[in-house]
């Protein structure tokens, strides 16, 4: 199987980097093209007393900032070294692990690498896992890294 676009969905922590670097080692074997989508979380109104919307766009704001100031940063440090064709795209969405999924099909990716916590038993559960939920849903192979 030839993996001509790989996503990696990227939130900054460390197992998100090594997926990063594990996509890139991959996509100079095959060739490929990395997209690396971060996905933003948005608030979401639950009837609290007070809520007002200016704040939650200037949050997510925010975030998008961060998130692109990372992600611009990473990918500068990669240009010196690899000649990868790198994009990237940031979400902001409800769900994240429904975002990856569907960011995958509809950008036709041949392969989603991306990091996972490697939570087991009652943290699991009570975290849920978006590595997981990405990897029984997506139609595409999933390499999950530790």
């Amino acid at each position: 199987m030839i993996f001509k676009n790989i996503l990696v969905p990227y939130d900054g922590s460390k197992y998100s980097l090594h997926a990063f670097k594990t996509a890139l080692d991959m996509a100079e074997k095959y060739d490929s093209k990395i997209t690396i989508l971060a996905c933003l979380l948005k608030p979401v109104y639950r009837g609290v007393w007070y809520y007002d919307s200016r704040y939650t766009k200037a949050i997510l704001k925010k975030e998008e900032k961060v998130a692109k100031e990372n992600i611009t940063k990473l990918v500068n440090n990669t240009k010196n070294k690899s000649n990868v064709l790198i994009k990237s795209k940031i979400i902001p969405t409800y769900a994240i692990a429904n975002q990856i999924v569907a960011f995958a099909k509809t950008n036709k990716m041949d392969l989603i690498v991306m990091g996972s916590h490697g939570r087991t038993g009652f943290n699991k559960l009570l975290l849920g896992s978006v590595a997981n939920s990405v990897s029984q849903q997506a139609k595409s192979p999933v390499l999950l890294t530790k």
